[in-house]
């Protein structure tokens, strides 16, 4: 009950001093108040269309989410494993992270589909770092579990089971949460610029072409809710599954 009314008074504090800026800016197109904000998304809500974009864009993001991570999982074991494959495609990933993300959505637009371009970002986002942290983990395992794994000639799955996936279930949980929240933000960002239709990012860009500042703070306020959801979905399913395997 302390935890729900400290996060509650939390809240009410940040509306406080969101309802203040709106009374600085002194007008409605540059800053939306709370209440209005709150009257938009309520009518937004009661619109097929938007229950569209939600659907479309979730499952976009999580695409593009569930392919980095499979990818990313792929690619930290080759590396791992070969020399040749870590020195080949390092300097990818290299790039993949060091490049903004806006270079690779224009460059997606003359490649693909607009739907499919939250996709490739959400990809392109997500690969390094689970490649990155999962690598890591491999790396960090212990070696002499694995010379006593080898003198008593362990099988590999078991190896697998019980000396890789302890060590690497904290990197790769770390990894998961942070690319989850950095996804959303990357499949979004690629909405707004491609604008496919039945998506979020479509949504935001009108509000912002028509200067309807108060349904742009609506839409905005739907993408921030949906991404703290998500990424507490992952983190319980997270914890879940770390106390099903915990002996």
């Amino acid at each position: 009950m302390k935890k729900v009314l400290h996060w509650f008074l939390i809240a009410l504090l940040w509306i406080a001093i969101w309802w203040m800026v709106y009374r600085l800016a002194g007008h409605d197109v540059l800053f939306a108040s709370p209440t209005a904000t709150c009257k938009q998304l309520s009518l937004l809500m009661t619109q097929s269309e938007f229950w569209r974009s939600v659907v479309y864009s979730m499952g976009r993001i999580l695409l593009g989410f569930g392919l980095g991570v499979s990818v990313g999982i792929l690619l930290a074991t080759l590396t791992s494993i070969s020399p040749w494959c870590r020195d080949f495609f390092k300097p990818l990933l290299s790039i993949i992270k060091a490049t903004p993300v806006a270079s690779f959505i224009i460059l997606a637009l003359v490649w693909l589909k607009t739907g499919l371009v939250p996709v490739f970002a959400t990809f392109l986002v997500v690969l390094p770092i689970v490649w990155a942290n999962v690598f890591q983990g491999i790396k960090e395992t212990d070696q002499y579990l694995l010379e006593m794994a080898k003198a008593f000639q362990i099988p590999l799955w078991k190896k697998i089971r019980h000396i890789y996936l302890p060590s690497v279930r904290p990197y790769g949980t770390a990894a998961i949460v942070t690319a989850m929240g950095m996804a959303w933000k990357a499949g979004i960002a690629a909405e707004v610029i491609a604008t496919p239709m039945n998506s979020l990012g479509k949504g935001i860009y009108n509000a912002k072409i028509y200067l309807e500042t108060t349904e742009l703070f609506a839409w905005t306020t739907v993408v921030i809710l949906l991404s703290v959801i998500l990424e507490r979905m992952v983190i319980v399913l997270l914890q879940k599954k770390k106390a099903v395997k915990t002996p």
